[in-house]
C-alpha cells in the first residue's frame, strides 16, 4: 500500500527546466540542476494507464486451414465454370472495346473533330486514346491470364 501511495505522489510532480541559453520545458522528470519543482496546488497528474495484454481465455480462436469448411468437387467445378463464364464475357466485352478504340484511333491519325481547331487539343485526345488502348490491351492480357489459371 505504501509503495502505491509513494508512486502516485511521484507522478504528480512537474518540473520547469530551463537550461542556460535554452528554451523552457515542462516535464515530470528532474533533469538536473536547471530544473525546479513547481508548486501547483490542487493539480494532480494521473499516472499513465498500463496496457494489459489480452488474456488467452479472452482471445479469439485462430482458424486453421483444417477447420475451414470444405466444398465438394462438384460444387467447386460449378463455381469454376461460373467464374470462367463471367471472365469470358468480360474478355469479349473488353476485346470489343479494344477493337472500337483501335478503329477510332485509325493507326495514330484519328479524324479531327470540329471542336479541335487547336492542334494541342487534338494531340491531347490522341494521347488519351493511346492510353485507353494500352489500358484495354493490359485488361485483355490480365483476363486471359485469369482464365488460364482456372482449374
Amino acid at each position: 500500500m505504501l509503495a502505491l501511495a509513494v508512486s502516485g505522489a511521484a507522478h504528480g510532480q512537474i518540473y520547469k527546466c530551463q537550461p542556460p541559453g535554452g528554451s523552457v520545458e515542462f516535464t515530470d522528470i528532474n533533469r538536473g540542476s536547471y530544473c525546479k519543482l513547481m508548486d501547483l496546488p490542487g493539480m494532480t497528474v494521473p499516472a499513465p494507464l498500463r496496457r494489459v495484454a489480452p488474456s488467452p481465455r479472452n482471445a479469439q480462436p485462430v482458424a486453421v486451414p483444417g477447420e475451414f469448411p470444405r466444398v465438394d468437387s462438384a460444387e467447386q467445378r460449378a463455381r469454376d465454370a461460373d467464374r470462367r463464364g463471367i471472365l469470358e464475357d468480360e474478355l469479349k466485352n473488353e476485346m470489343q472495346k479494344l477493337a472500337e478504340l483501335r478503329r477510332e484511333f485509325n493507326g495514330g491519325e484519328p479524324e479531327r473533330r470540329g471542336d479541335e481547331r487547336n492542334y494541342a487539343k487534338y494531340q491531347e485526345r490522341v494521347a488519351a486514346m493511346r492510353d485507353s488502348i494500352s489500358r484495354s490491351e493490359k485488361n485483355v492480357d490480365a483476363l486471359k491470364r485469369e482464365i488460364a489459371n482456372i482449374r
